[in-house]
């Protein structure tokens, strides 16, 4: 075979490979971009795998709620300054920041550089790292160290008007306090993204038949307290989700992967020169005892029988986690349950008793959040 006749040979037998090829893959989709689910209005989830025996730890967390919302005043112990800074209720997380900036202008009023700071939760631990950024010395008086504090036991998502107040119990200007507190939390936050993913944005889904009303006695994240900071919330039509609902709505929003934020924070503190120093403070006289003369009272449901504040009162909240499930990364809200997946598991809750100082956890409890869970799983498209 001369060279003409074998390229005229194998151009044919490549033409007819090609159009073999053309002919087998006529059938198969074709995708624009690797993000044709998206493109084509369809958005899939990855399923939550729920049993009883996935559960491998139950707790309740004790929310300090106070109905005039959080205590942010001074007041004199002998020679001392006090000043207060606890009471978010569902909000701590969220306000940590922005109420730690408020009170630390009072702590610098004052002129002394040695500050006490009473508590090491996610309120304690924001005020002592502001007031170093300030050049103050800081000791850190606890009675337990993490993970046995409260803020530990939180769910860890940014909600700055879950429980922070009665808003028929507030003062005239709490609405701008709280404004003041948020935009400054929010702003501190976006300083952690990135950082091992302490924080990290989430897409947020609530899945209800019907549109959930907001408790009657409490604030938890109403019109009247919410600022434009989060993505616009968006309903979504039934081609845009798998879930068998009315009403579906997805938003972005932050979450705090507790443990390692608790850690970083901790270990960043003591790196700038803090002291931590395990002490239970059980009465006045042990805070007068003290070598501070400023001290920064953070010890939320703690300060009621110390400081008789008969205004400060629990809501209890349990938490069921389920061991982590790398491919499920979003939040999602339903009447009477909620999940969050974090990197140390993925948390199950949906209940808050006000008034209630029991840390047991129930069992009955864990069972009714992972059945409602189960059946809205169940009953997903795909």
């Amino acid at each position: 075979m001369n060279r003409r006749n074998f390229l005229e040979a194998t151009s044919l037998g490549g033409l007819a490979t090609i159009a073999g090829l053309n002919a087998c893959t006529s059938s198969l989709p074709s995708y624009s971009d690797k993000h044709f689910h998206i493109n084509s209005g369809v958005n899939q989830l990855p399923k939550l795998k729920l049993s009883m025996d996935r559960i491998v730890k139950e707790t309740v967390g004790l929310r300090p709620f106070r109905a005039s919302g959080p205590r942010l005043d001074t007041e004199m112990l002998g020679n001392k300054t006090i000043i207060h800074n606890y009471g978010h209720g569902g909000s701590g997380w969220s306000l940590s920041w922005g109420t730690a900036s408020i009170t630390r202008e009072k702590a610098l009023a004052t002129g002394e550089k040695k500050i006490a700071v009473l508590g090491c939760g996610a309120i304690g631990i924001a005020t002592a790292r502001l007031l170093q950024e300030k050049g103050c010395e800081v000791t850190i008086y606890t009675k337990d160290l993490p993970p046995n504090i409260t803020s530990s036991l939180a769910t860890g998502t940014w909600s700055p008007a879950s429980r922070v107040c009665d808003p028929s119990k507030v003062g005239s200007d709490f609405k701008a306090l709280w404004e003041k507190a948020t935009l400054f939390s929010f702003k501190q936050f976006q300083f952690l993204l990135g950082l091992n993913d302490i924080v990290a944005w989430v897409d947020e889904y609530n899945v209800y038949n019907e549109l959930p009303q907001a408790p009657a006695n409490f604030m938890a994240g109403g019109e009247a307290y919410e600022l434009p900071l989060l993505p616009e919330k968006v309903t979504l039509t039934a081609k845009e989700h798998p879930f068998k609902a009315k009403v579906v709505t997805r938003r972005a929003n932050m979450m705090f992967n507790i443990p390692s934020y608790i850690r970083h924070q901790t270990q960043d503190f003591v790196m700038y020169g803090g002291k931590i120093k395990v002490l239970e403070i059980k009465k006045l006289e042990d805070i007068d005892a003290l070598p501070e003369k400023v001290v920064m009272n953070c010890m939320g449901l703690g300060t009621k029988a110390i400081f008789k504040d008969d205004e400060l009162m629990p809501v209890s909240g349990q938490l069921s986690c389920l061991i982590p499930q790398p491919e499920v990364t979003y939040k999602l809200n339903t009447k009477g349950a909620n999940l969050i997946a974090r990197k140390d598991g993925i948390y199950l809750g949906g209940n808050g008793i006000l008034g209630n100082w029991d840390t047991t956890p129930s069992r009955e409890q864990t069972e009714k959040v992972v059945h409602i869970l189960q059946d809205l799983m169940n009953s997903m498209k795909g």
